[in-house]
Order: structure tokens, then C-alpha cells, then sequence
């Protein structure tokens, strides 16, 4: 398929303007080409994945684009980094991975991108609109955006993500089209709960994004979700353990009012049943230790915890009270952060042992003091990813035994 630029394609292309814009146009008409996408569309805007510190190349990439005079074209977030530059004293990290770390987030905003830093840019002012063209990097904001707010982004990994917000243009293909949107496999969720638990969305989450590959899923039977911050775990753990970047929940998400319109009118390919049984053996598979192991930690907010998260987190941490100083950090955006101080929400929430982390991730950076130990979470993808990132051993819980564990010290679990 030959690929159709405009006018203004052409114009970037051929350094019209700028180099930096010429190097991002001439980098997507070759992804455009290699994925056999018969033309290029506007965005609306982009979030961009490349902030973390992986190396040279990435640094790189990004100083040429600044050195050339580049500029994004659309409005762009920017994913975490690998610095909490609100709270830089907590990052431990030699100075000469450190002044990397900075200069890359640094030269992402002198592109013009946004201070955002947060893995859930759905939770800042750039929230895309249903139906709205982005360009997204970040596993669990693509799946966000595609499945519960029903903008369209395909799976874009680091440097693509930049050349479209460079540009404003990304590939008419993939999840941007309306016939690829359609489902593929269906799971049907046999479970009876009235008020559903935490653990529930990323139980399912975990099974569909392990049993979909790169089919769209359509879960039936799920239930009502408490608010979007349930939807926004399944998301995230279906899209840590397998492809996932859109998944349709009957009667919930916004292009899934009825099975029948999720799979556009067509069979599905497969039907699998997910059971109580099912989604128990995928939550034991994140914990390492049993109940009663002695807790070092409790990491919450990954994806960033949302606003109505600090304040059902809040409420736990009055009620329960820990106070054996074992620390809980809470990922956040840096813009939530910004609203709950100046709500004075979080006055006196130290003596709990609360730590807010913001502009990155303790799964992706060294800030957790203690690694000996185990590290409780909510989080389905920090359970998966520490582990193998930062060698800690973890349980998995929903919030409140989190909390609850805090206080006396070890791992309990309601269940047990």
C-alpha cells in the first residue's frame, strides 16, 4: 500500500520545517510504511513514553530533536521519569545516572511537551474526549484511553510516540480505524459480587491480558464499577501481562453497550469463562510470601493513584492508624499532589508513615529504603514488575489490608 501525505507532510518531510520536523516526519513515514498504513491522520494530542532513563540513545534521540529547534505540535504529556524532582532527596542514584536522568526529562520540556510526568495523563486537564485521534505511549494509558474513554491510540513504544506529537500526524491504522476496534474473544465473568473488590478488576485484568494476545477482548458479565479507578486496574494488569491496548466491558465501556455491538455484529472467535477459582489462582501468582511475613513496605499507585484514591486511602490510614513506621508510599501525579496540598489533605499524614512519590514510579527507580523485606501493593503491575526490577518480595492485597498489614507489621489479608 502506497502511503498518501499531504501537502504539509511533504513540507515537513522535505525540512520546510525545520530539521527536527523533518527528522520526525521522515521516521513516521517509515513506521507508516513498515505497518502498510495507507495515509497519516491529525491527533489531538500525545503522551510520551521516552522520559525514563534507558541509556544514550534515548538521550540522544530527544537532544537532537532540541538542538534542531524542535517543537510538538499538539498538546503532549509526558510519562514518568526516572527522578521524583519534586522530592529529589528520596531518589538514591549515583550522579552519573542522575545528570542523564534530569537532562532527558529536562529536554523533553524544552520541546514544549507538559511538566505532567505521570504514567495516567487521564487524570490531568489533557484528558482526551470519546472518539478524539491521540498517540499515547504507556501501557496502562493506552488501554485507559481506547477502552474507558473511548479515544483511539494504537500501542506506540518510545521515539514513535515523539515523531507524532512532533508532527501532529500518526498512522491511519491499527486501533484508529473503527473496523479494528471490533471484538475478537469473549470472557464471561461468572462471579456474584454486589460491591466488587479491587482485587476483582485486576484478577480478570491479569486473565484477559494473558489469554487475549493481540485479539480485542470483550468481557461480559462484569460488574458496575465502583468508579473509573476499578476500570483503570483492569486495564493496567491486562496490559502488564499480555498485549492488551483496548478491551470492551458490556454495558460499562463506551463502545460496548450491548455483546453485540462490542463485536460489531460478528461471532466471537473464542469464549472463555472466567470463575471465582480462576481469578484466585491469577492473584496468588502475584505474591511471593505468605500471609504473617514480616512487611518492610507498602507501595501503592501504580498507575498513579487518582485523587478519589488519596481520599479512600486517607480515610483508611484515620481509621486504621499504623504507626510501627513502616513507610507507605503512594505514586502519584504531580498535579493531584499539587491539589491535595493545597486542600491541606495531607496534614499530619506523615505520623501514618506516609511518603508521596511523584514524577516516577518505586518499581522503576531507587527509592524504597528497605529491600530485604516484602513490599506490600494494590497495584496487579507493580506486583508483576518489582520483583524482576528492584528484587523485592511481594504481597498483593486490595488496599485496606495494605493499610491494615502496616499497622501490625506483617502480612494479613482479609480472606485469611
Amino acid at each position: 500500500m502506497t502511503l498518501e501525505l499531504t501537502a504539509e507532510d511533504r513540507s515537513m518531510r522535505d525540512g520546510e520545517r525545520g530539521p527536527s520536523a523533518a527528522a520526525a516526519m521522515k521516521i513516521l513515514v517509515a513506521f507508516s510504511n513498515a505497518v502498510g498504513a495507507g495515509s497519516l491522520l491529525d491527533i489531538a494530542g500525545a503522551h510520551i513514553d521516552g522520559c525514563l532513563y534507558h541509556g544514550k540513545a534515548g538521550l540522544d534521540f530527544v537532544e537532537r530533536l532540541v538542538e534542531g529547534g524542535g517543537r510538538v505540535r499538539v498538546p503532549t504529556t509526558l510519562n514518568v521519569g526516572s527522578f521524583d524532582l519534586i522530592h529529589p532527596g528520596m531518589v538514591k542514584m549515583p550522579a552519573a545516572e542522575e545528570v542523564p536522568a534530569r537532562r532527558l526529562m529536562k529536554a523533553h520540556l524544552e520541546l514544549g511537551c507538559q511538566a505532567t510526568f505521570t504514567c495516567a495523563p487521564y487524570q490531568t486537564r489533557f484528558r482526551p474526549r470519546f472518539g478524539e485521534q491521540i498517540a499515547w505511549g504507556e501501557s496502562n494509558a493506552i488501554v485507559f484511553a481506547n477502552s474507558v474513554i473511548g479515544a483511539r491510540t494504537n500501542r506506540y513504544g518510545d521515539f514513535i510516540d515523539l515523531c507524532c506529537a512532533m508532527t501532529g500526524r500518526a498512522p491511519a491504522w491499527g486501533l484508529h480505524l473503527s473496523k479494528n476496534r471490533r471484538g475478537r474473544i469473549l470472557f464471561e465473568l461468572a462471579v456474584a459480587e454486589p460491591e466488587p473488590s479491587d482485587s476483582l478488576f485486576v484478577g480478570v485484568g491479569l486473565i484477559v491480558g494473558q489469554a487475549s494476545g493481540d485479539r480485542i477482548s470483550v468481557i461480559a458479565g462484569l460488574p458496575q464499577p465502583r468508579d473509573e479507578d476499578q476500570l483503570k486496574a483492569l486495564g493496567a494488569a491486562a496490559a502488564t501481562t499480555g498485549a492488551v491496548a483496548l478491551f470492551h466491558a458490556v454495558g460499562i465501556t463506551p463502545e460496548a453497550r450491548t455483546l453485540d455491538e462490542a463485536f460489531q455484529g460478528h461471532a466471537p472467535e473464542e469464549t472463555i469463562r472466567i470463575t471465582r477459582a480462576d481469578i484466585d489462582h491469577a492473584l496468588a501468582k502475584l505474591s511471593s510470601v505468605p500471609d504473617g511475613a514480616p512487611l518492610s513496605a507498602v507501595s501503592l499507585g501504580t498507575p498513579h493513584f487518582s485523587h478519589e484514591e488519596w481520599m479512600r486511602l486517607l480515610l483508611l490510614l484515620r481509621e486504621v492508624a499504623p504507626g510501627r513506621r513502616i513507610p507507605i508510599y503512594v505514586n502519584t501525579g504531580r498535579a493531584t499532589l499539587t491539589r491535595l496540598q493545597e486542600e491541606g489533605a495531607l496534614a499530619g499524614m506523615e505520623a501514618f508513615g506516609l511518603i508521596p512519590v511523584a514524577d516516577t514510579c518505586t518499581y522503576v527507580t531507587s527509592i524504597l529504603e528497605r529491600l530485604d523485606g516484602v513490599v506490600m501493593t494494590n497495584s496487579g503491575k507493580w506486583a508483576h514488575y518489582a520483583p524482576g526490577n528492584i528484587g523485592v518480595s511481594v504481597a498483593f492485597a486490595d488496599m485496606k489490608d495494605c493499610i491494615r498489614s502496616a499497622a501490625v507489621g506483617h502480612v494479613v489479608r482479609s480472606a485469611s
